[in-house]
């Protein structure tokens, strides 16, 4: 129960910050990637404003035993970088470029504006999996 309330305090938290942020409307997303034309730098403010709690995080992180809510640290177990990890990496990128949407954002318009986001969570869904099946 625990890990529940946890997660749905953060994921409330996220869904908040990204509406707040206006990083839940493609086009300032999609102005952001825009280099060459009506470039749009608000993304990279919130980028670089996530940067200072995330710094806290892993200082406060390395200082404790195990996490508040969990039985152990669930942390990548690597930081190979790969064929699969950059062939995932470009993939992301040129969804997000095209729609405008990354995951998070994604299932938030599935409250503001639910008919394009329907397609993107479709796609997204489809493509976990066809991973799941090809792995």
């Amino acid at each position: 129960m625990k890990q529940f309330l946890v997660a749905l305090i953060a994921g409330t938290l996220f869904g908040a910050g990204l509406a707040f942020s206006g990083m839940a409307d493609p086009a300032r997303v999609q102005g952001f990637l825009d280099l060459l034309g009506n470039w749009d730098p608000t993304l990279a403010f919130v980028m670089g404003g996530a940067i200072i709690p995330m710094a806290i995080a892993w200082i406060v992180q390395r200082r404790l035993a195990k996490p508040l809510a969990d039985a152990h640290f669930s942390l990548p177990e690597t930081s190979l970088i790969d064929r699969p990890l950059v062939v995932g990496a470009i993939l992301f990128g040129v969804g997000w470029g095209i729609s405008g949407l990354c995951p998070g954002p994604g299932l938030v318009n599935l409250a503001i504006n639910p008919l394009p986001a329907l397609a993107f969570v479709a796609a997204l869904l489809a493509g976990m999996i066809a991973h799941r099946v090809t792995s």
